[in-house]
């Protein structure tokens, strides 16, 4: 069983930085989707940075609106997905959510996880979410 749980998340000045960490358990760092998604109040999920594990650094992908800012990384020995987030913007205020799927779940039921974007399936799974508030 797949359990995700975010943390990090907090309240910063415009231009500030964060670390968002998602522990991990039941992965394993071989053929997973890890991905960071965000959703602001009104506004649909968005998927903002992932990696396809076993792939490297060709399988990352960022959305335009973080791209240059934010950078995803994992570490197979403390079994984490980190978001480090830069230049902070009002605009990323939001609730962060660590996702994952397996590679045999995107290709059943649909989704992707490469340079071109991410798509969890319907299988995915899901942190509970780490609130992060940027002020101007």
């Amino acid at each position: 069983q797949v359990q995700l749980a975010e943390s990090g998340g907090d309240s910063v000045q415009a231009g500030g930085s964060l670390r968002l960490s998602c522990t991990a358990s039941g992965v394993t760092y071989t053929s997973f989707c890890l991905a960071w998604f965000r959703q602001a109040p009104g506004k649909e999920r968005e998927g903002i940075a992932s990696i396809l594990t076993g792939s490297g650094s060709n399988s990352i992908y960022y959305s335009d609106s973080v791209k240059g800012r934010f950078t995803i990384s994992q570490d197979n020995a403390k079994k984490t997905l980190d978001l480090q987030m830069n230049s902070l913007k009002p605009e990323d205020t939001a609730m962060y959510y660590c996702a994952a799927d397996t590679l045999g779940n995107l290709l059943v039921y649909g989704g992707t996880c490469g340079p071109a974007g991410v798509k969890l399936s319907d299988s995915g799974y899901w942190g509970q979410g780490t609130q992060v508030t940027v002020s101007s």
